[in-house]
């Protein structure tokens, strides 16, 4: 079963094509990789299959329902975009309980739970301002997954991540796609695509193209 389907997809800015055409589908319980020089459209199309920016023309469709038309966001969607961002004066744990507290969907227990899974002391009182980046970008990690979201959709994940960092990270997202989660991610690291990823997608100038799992 396709968890996203993207038709056709096309955005302009003035004269710009940043997506032109773009036509795939991601099957679920999988890990899809994008890859591209920066500017080649990926981190669009990401904005686009979450509904942060509408389509100039063309359809995208998550969970079967129409982007900006039957929802303006997916639901059940953890999202990594560019650098997360968190309130600098609070903790990890009181960053994630604020976001938590919108849906209401998941307690104490279950955020400190996720913050110990990327690696973080969910009892360490220390303000995010202070955290260096890649605990950033663990603690990003970690609110995508709070929620147990079926699709994760993660722009350069391992970015600001040491090669220890990098390693755990890869072996928890091989570990979600066993148990049946579907991760969209682009990543610039051949090494990220080779060792998890079960289809790759190159963008460049707008265009995609589905290459051939080496």
């Amino acid at each position: 079963m396709d968890i996203i389907r993207v038709v056709e997809a096309t955005k302009k800015y003035k004269d710009a094509t940043v997506l032109s055409g773009v036509t795939v589908s991601f099957e679920s319980g999988k890990i899809h990789g994008i890859v591209g020089r920066n500017g080649s459209g990926k981190t669009m199309l990401f904005k686009c299959i979450c509904g942060f920016v509408p389509l100039t023309s063309g359809q995208i469709f998550v969970n079967d329902a129409q982007i900006r038309k039957d929802v303006d966001i997916p639901k059940d969607v953890g999202i990594i975009i560019e650098a997360p961002g968190f309130l600098p004066n609070y903790s990890a744990y009181g960053n994630l309980k604020l976001l938590s507290d919108i849906k209401r969907t998941i307690g104490r227990r279950k955020i400190k739970d996720t913050i110990s899974l990327v690696g973080l002391d969910p009892d360490d009182r220390k303000r995010v301002g202070k955290f260096s980046m890649g605990m950033r970008q663990r603690l990003g990690i970690a609110q995508a997954l709070m929620e147990s979201p079926s699709l994760l959709i993660l722009d350069e994940p391992f970015s600001g991540l040491d090669k220890h960092g990098v390693r755990e990270m890869r072996e928890l997202f091989l570990s979600l796609r066993e148990q049946g989660k579907t991760i969209l991610l682009a990543t610039h690291n051949s090494e990220d695509i080779s060792l998890l990823c079960d289809t790759v997608c190159e963008m460049d100038g707008g265009t995609l193209t589905v290459l051939p799992k080496s």
